[in-house]
């Protein structure tokens, strides 16, 4: 097991060293002169001089290079100019709002999508497993922004059921993780509690519905191939116990590929959703980085590149260290 981790943390640090080079090249790739934009249309050639020496620019790029990696791993992600504040400040208030909105879709969509697929194989009903995949095809074929402004229309403005584009809601009055429904918990506050889900139902849903369409659709693959197997016959025949034979033989050898899926999936919500924060204007980090990008604030994009490679990296390791637990083959090897 030891070994195992070695090599997963060793390829990790590999992946993360080729994230920091993408996001140095391809950045300093694009034909526009950030100590010209940060010093102004109006500043001459001295004034972009300077601003070229402070950025560390006039420098050769390897420098450059071990200058950006060494600063983003001790705590120095860079100044954002157009915000007037360091970038870590910037993202450090936003990503408490993108990880929770980013939890609630996760736990909709995974667990909703085990529960439900598991429930109908077990079942065994022709018409309900239609329907799930009818539901699931409808769900992977929708986008997501689409599903927010729809929501918006029907729930919010139609029916008046859920709040608007407002936002988080009502911070609590004490904030310990930045996440509103576990801070509101933490205080007792449970009114305030159900304030928070509230404005995170129809973001989270509209964010959770395309994967938990493609997990269910996966899940449910891998259970027909495995209720197809030789061993599930023999079970059967030795009179085991139709809901044993499901859930302890069946689902674990079908979950390995839906619990990768998951945490890539994972990751993909942890590092932003713009268009769905943009509509419901909740303030996450895809918004700073669309704002970034279109004021063409490097630093701000340097640094969401680097911490959605290790954001990837982190949760894909997770899920290596949770195969040994979910499959015995894989703990014994």
């Amino acid at each position: 097991m030891i070994d195992f981790l070695l090599a997963r943390i060793g390829s990790a640090i590999v992946t993360i060293f080729g994230a920091s080079v993408l996001a140095f090249a391809v950045l300093r790739a694009v034909p526009t002169n950030p100590a010209r934009l940060i010093a102004g249309p109006f500043a001459n050639d001295e004034v972009i001089a300077q601003v070229t020496a402070n950025l560390g620019l006039d420098k050769s790029l390897p420098v450059q290079y071990l200058d950006y990696v060494t600063s983003f791993f001790i705590g120095d992600w860079g100044f954002s100019y157009s915000a007037g504040q360091p970038v870590l400040s910037q993202i450090t208030e936003r990503l408490p709002a993108s990880a929770e909105l980013a939890l609630y879709a996760f736990l909709f969509a995974f667990f909703g999508a085990v529960l439900v697929t598991v429930l109908v194989s077990f079942l065994n009903s022709r018409w309900l497993d239609r329907f799930l995949r009818l539901l699931s095809f409808i769900s992977v074929g929708v986008p997501p922004f689409w599903l927010a402004l729809l929501f918006l229309m029907v729930f919010f403005e139609r029916l008046g059921w859920f709040p608007g584009p407002v936002g988080r809601g009502p911070a609590p009055t004490g904030l310990y993780t930045g996440l509103f429904t576990i801070d509101y918990l933490l205080a007792g506050d449970f009114a305030g509690f159900g304030t928070a889900l509230h404005h995170l139902a129809l973001p989270s849903i509209a964010l959770a519905l395309g994967p938990f369409g493609y997990l269910v659709r996966l899940l449910r693959a891998n259970l027909l191939d495995i209720i197809n197997e030789p061993f599930v016959t023999v079970l059967h025949a030795k009179g085991v116990a139709p809901i044993s034979t499901h859930f302890r033989h069946i689902l674990p050898n079908a979950f390995l590929p839906t619990l990768t899926a998951g945490g890539l999936i994972l990751a993909q919500l942890l590092g932003g959703s713009v268009l769905v924060e943009r509509i419901f204007v909740w303030p996450g980090i895809g918004t700073l980085v669309i704002d970034g990008i279109l004021r063409q604030d490097y630093a701000v994009v340097q640094a969401f590149i680097m911490l959605s490679a290790i954001i990837y990296i982190g949760v894909n390791l997770l899920v290596d260290i949770l195969y040994g637990y979910v499959d015995p083959r894989v703990r014994r090897s």
